[in-house]
C-alpha cells in the first residue's frame, strides 16, 4: 500500500473515532504527543490526546447510534518524505469542521501528530 493510501486509511479511522465515539480508534491514529488545537463557539480549545479522547468517547450516544449522516470530504493531501498535510471537512457535534492534520510516519506507521480545527459553521 502506497503512503497516501495509509494516510487516506488512516484519515477515515480519524472521522470513525468520533463518528462512533471510539477511545481506541482516537488512540490508534493520534501519535502519543500530538495536540488538538482550534477554536469552537465558546474560544480557544488546546487538547492533549488524552484530553480528546476522553472528550470523544464521552460522546454518547455516538452520532452513529444517533444514525446522523457522515460527512468527510478530504480536500488536499501532501507528502513530503515521512511527513505530510491533509485538509479535510467533516461534520461533528451539529458542526462543520475545516481540520487540518498534520501527520509524521513513525516506525512504519502514519499517525496524526498535530490537529489544528476551525468551526465553518452548523452542519446541515
Amino acid at each position: 500500500m502506497s503512503d497516501e493510501q495509509e494516510i487516506r486509511e488512516t484519515i477515515q479511522v480519524y472521522f470513525d473515532c468520533m463518528y462512533e465515539s471510539s477511545a481506541a480508534k482516537t488512540h490508534a491514529v493520534f501519535h502519543p504527543n500530538a495536540k488538538i488545537t482550534g477554536y469552537l463557539p465558546n474560544g480557544l480549545q488546546q487538547m492533549t490526546v488524552g484530553d480528546f479522547t476522553g472528550f470523544v468517547a464521552g460522546q454518547k450516544p455516538s452520532a452513529k447510534e444517533k444514525g446522523e449522516k457522515a460527512r468527510l470530504d478530504v480536500l488536499s493531501l501532501e507528502l513530503a518524505g515521512s511527513t505530510a498535510v491533509a485538509r479535510v471537512r467533516d461534520d461533528y457535534l451539529g458542526m462543520t469542521f475545516l481540520d487540518t492534520l498534520s501527520f509524521l510516519k513513525v516506525d512504519e506507521k502514519w499517525s496524526i501528530y498535530n490537529k489544528l480545527f476551525h468551526v465553518e459553521g452548523k452542519s446541515g
